[in-house]
């Protein structure tokens, strides 16, 4: 599978748009895990060795003398993707409260009948 590149066809956007590339390199298995510098157990070391390969080719990490680090750009893109992560954890929330309403209301609802 090639790395996905602006400019080339990727999943979702034949016209290889900027962000269409980038949200199909960071939706691939375990990629945007690494990026975001969280744990890896259970991935293979084939899978990871592929996407630390693709991250390093997008510019997002290198291998520097202590290990993969986050390029400057790649810390402008966990820069850049903090306001998606906080508006997830937002939606989770809003979620969670909508379920225990509307478990509350058809709970109502039964005990009407």
């Amino acid at each position: 599978m090639a790395v996905p590149t602006p400019g080339r066809p990727v999943r979702g956007s034949r016209t290889g748009r900027p962000i269409m590339a980038l949200l199909d390199l960071l939706g691939r298995r375990w990629a945007l895990r690494i990026a975001l510098r969280e744990r890896c157990d259970g991935m293979s070391p084939s899978v990871l060795m592929q996407r630390l390969g693709e991250l390093r080719e997008a510019g997002i990490i290198e291998l520097g003398t202590d290990g993969y680090a986050a390029t400057a750009e790649g810390r402008s893109l966990l820069h850049a993707l903090a306001p998606l992560k906080d508006w997830a954890e937002r939606w989770v929330l809003r979620s969670a409260r909508y379920r225990r309403r509307a478990s509350r209301c058809s709970g109502d609802v039964r005990n009407k009948s």
